[in-house]
């Protein structure tokens, strides 16, 4: 299991608002978006992370983490498996308190990797399902 209900509980409820968002775009298709808005729903700020650099709910989009200028307090990802763990990478690199893999990503060695250097970490599960819970 990739994310205890503690560390599920820690990172939606105390380490803060501000999501960083990575693959979430405008299609209305992808899981991005809606998960995107119910985490607006839940209060969260939402900030688009996607080579296309779009508004999306409002919120202006950044091509890349690093190019973010203030700090990040979660990375939720939904980019696939193979690129996950460079995403996770950056998070650290950037200072954010958690990364967030959302269902279907799974990388062992970023998680290792993610938890190691401190940040908090849930793998394979989706805030917008586990948010309401709370």
């Amino acid at each position: 299991m990739y994310g205890d209900p503690a560390t599920i509980r820690k990172i939606l409820t105390e380490l803060g608002d501000t999501w960083a968002v990575v693959g979430l775009s405008n299609n209305r298709d992808r899981a991005a978006y809606g998960v995107a808005r119910v985490l607006q729903q839940f209060g969260k700020r939402v900030i688009p992370v996607h080579p296309k650099a779009e508004t999306v709910h409002g919120e202006p989009g950044y091509a890349s983490l690093e190019a973010i200028p203030f700090k990040v307090d979660v990375v939720d990802v939904f980019v696939n498996s193979e690129l996950a763990g460079q995403v996770a990478d950056q998070a650290v690199a950037v200072g954010a308190d958690a990364v967030w893999f959302q269902l279907g990503v799974v990388d062992e060695a970023a998680y290792e990797r993610t938890r190691k250097a401190g940040l908090s970490m849930v793998m394979d599960r989706c805030p917008a399902i586990e948010i309401p819970a709370l």
